[in-house]
């Protein structure tokens, strides 16, 4: 899925939660800057590299490959594309994730829910990712066996996940009044 809709899907949900939790609330913000976090650190590296090219020459976006010309094998001939590929195995792991709660648990004592925007980022991604783009390691490093989802660049995906997102605000927008 897209980082805008991890933010906005994982901002709803901890919208709804709050509607239903007494004191104190969930930071809802918070919970959407870690659903985009994962996304955020698998490719800001990427990005920095072609924008850096574009800015300081030597680079131009229209010589940036397609998605379906750079997935998969094309993707290992460039260090900075295997390292994409590393920090998006870290970060869309469930594995990963449980150890990081773990950890932040037993030092912290307490894990902060809004955390779970994480999680739900992995859970979201799985079967919105095709073995054609980025499919998601939720096993990883355990397995390299990944589902084999839908698209979300498809266009009538895009338009489905935003109707839905809209419809879900004005139904908490309409909740959040009612109570």
């Amino acid at each position: 899925m897209d980082i805008f809709s991890h933010g906005l899907w994982a901002g709803a949900l901890y919208k709804a939660i709050n509607l239903k939790k007494e004191k104190p609330k969930l930071k809802v913000w918070l919970a959407a800057l870690w659903s985009v976090a994962p996304d955020i650190f698998s490719f800001a590296p990427v990005f920095i590299w072609v924008f850096a090219g574009v800015i300081f020459g030597g680079m131009s976006f229209s010589d940036l490959p397609g998605p379906d010309s750079v997935e998969p094998m094309a993707r290992n001939s460039l260090a900075i594309f295997r390292f994409t590929d590393t920090l998006y195995n870290i970060t869309h792991s469930l594995t990963i994730f449980l150890i990081a709660a773990g950890l932040v648990g037993f030092f912290g004592k307490r894990i902060p829910w809004e955390a779970g925007g994480w999680l739900f980022h992995i859970l979201i991604d799985i079967p919105t990712h095709s073995y054609k783009f980025y499919p998601t390691p939720f096993l990883w490093p355990f397995s390299e066996w990944k589902f084999d989802g839908f698209a979300w660049g498809n266009w009538w995906f895009m338009i489905i996940n935003y109707s839905l997102l809209i419809l879900v605000f004005l139904a908490l927008r309409s909740a959040r009044k009612k109570g």
